[in-house]
């Protein structure tokens, strides 16, 4: 069989950077299928998805990915560190998967296995440095990149690598194969013109933080010319019918009253609380009335905005630290969200090579013969993950669309 690539994505939503990242793997990586592993409609850094994730899985299938897998909301929405353990496995789970591509602002992959294996073995010096960094009072991230730097001390070689969010998503998927001591072949693609937190727009590759910002703004004519004509006509039916959820504000409410109908104990409980955080949050649930006065309440050089947002998400979707912990005794299951007819042929093939591979290719029939309590755990946050998604559209916010939507084809 031909080779076949591994991407993992947010897609939110598919612009042309993310063509130029699947052309550049193919071509580097020699092959000839890719399978993609995607966050469905809540995304890593706290927030939510424009579009849903079928819309995101026909984008992909529209633009050279041949089989899209969903990331179950569990991963999807944790630390870096989580998300690409739960994507990495399921590729690895795969057994067909050749190569693994995922974007960064560095492409020197020796630089960035160098501080993934520093991570992976955690030495002793590097263990106390972080602690030293820790006791400071500063967040983990900045925390792990001072002691990084301290302890692999070569300033020329490792500077600003930690500082960049696609760096810190390439080095954990890194040490995830590590962890799973998987055979997959890393590659990373150089990011251009466009960094994932920029707003700015020049030339036809913009980020996908600008296009959501410019949907905000209303501005819809300039999308026709930052993202692939398949793409920009998903979302422009998306926004026709008022089916787009621009970001976690619109959850507002329902995060609010999810935190202030909550014990303290119940705070504590969610994943990221800790250090008498839930004090904090709740007292800052019961005295504001949006999330941009939460997170400003809230915020401090100990915890970052991310951080936060993801421990809203958590309080959303119910999802709390034993949960987290559940997730850890068993493979993900593989969701199919869409795929072409290469996709097809690749999805026969991987049941070939893994026959015990729970694959849903429908949620009813799964939830019939499935008898493991934890991937059961797992599909039911899922579902209620799109069930309150859709609570964030302008019109026709109908649930259940985990039993009712077809796979993309």
């Amino acid at each position: 069989m031909s080779r076949v690539l591994g991407v993992v994505a947010e897609y939110n939503p598919f612009h042309n950077g993310h063509t130029y990242h699947i052309e550049q793997s193919k071509q580097i990586a020699k092959c000839r299928y890719t399978v993609c592993v995607m966050s469905g409609n809540f995304t890593q850094r706290g927030s939510c998805s424009l579009v849903d994730k079928w819309s995101k899985a026909q984008m992909a299938i529209k633009n050279g990915v041949d089989l899209v897998l969903e990331l179950p909301v569990i991963y999807a929405i944790s630390s870096a560190e989580n998300f690409a353990y739960g994507a990495m496995q399921i590729l690895d789970s795969l057994k067909v998967v050749d190569d693994i591509s995922f974007g960064a602002e560095c492409p020197d992959i020796q630089i960035l296995d160098e501080i993934a294996t520093v991570l992976y073995n955690e030495p002793k010096a590097y263990k106390n440095i972080l602690a030293h960094e820790l006791s400071t009072g500063i967040s983990f991230p900045k925390a792990r990149e001072n002691a990084l730097m301290m302890y692999l001390n070569n300033v020329r070689r490792y500077s600003n690598i930690l500082s960049s969010p696609n760096n810190i998503l390439g080095i954990e998927y890194l040490k995830a194969l590590k962890l799973i001591d998987s055979h997959l072949v890393p590659h990373a693609i150089e990011r251009i013109e466009a960094d994932y937190n920029s707003a700015g727009i020049s030339g036809n590759i913009v980020s996908s933080t600008a296009i959501r910002n410019i949907v905000k703004s209303g501005n819809f004519k300039v999308l026709a010319n930052i993202m692939p004509k398949e793409s920009y006509s998903i979302l422009m039916d998306n926004i026709k019918v008022g089916h787009i959820v621009s970001d976690i504000s619109s959850f507002e409410k329902e995060i609010l009253y999810a935190l202030r109908k909550m014990s303290l104990e119940e705070i504590a409980n969610l994943p990221d609380v800790n250090e008498g955080l839930e004090n904090i949050l709740k007292k800052a649930a019961n005295s504001c009335n949006s999330i941009v006065e939460f997170l400003d309440i809230v915020k401090s050089k100990r915890y970052t905005n991310t951080r936060i947002q993801r421990i809203l998400l958590y309080a959303l979707l119910e999802i709390t630290k034993k949960d987290m912990q559940n997730s850890k005794k068993v493979n993900p299951y593989i969701r199919v969200l869409g795929m072409n007819e290469r996709g097809e042929f690749l999805l026969s093939e991987i049941v070939k090579a893994n026959p015990k591979l729970q694959v849903i290719t429908s949620v009813k029939k799964f939830e019939d013969s499935c008898n493991n309590k934890y991937l059961m755990q797992m599909l039911k946050k899922d579902i209620f993950a799109t069930n309150i998604y859709t609570l964030g559209y302008e019109f026709a916010s109908s649930a259940n669309l985990d039993y009712t939507k077809k796979i993309v084809k």
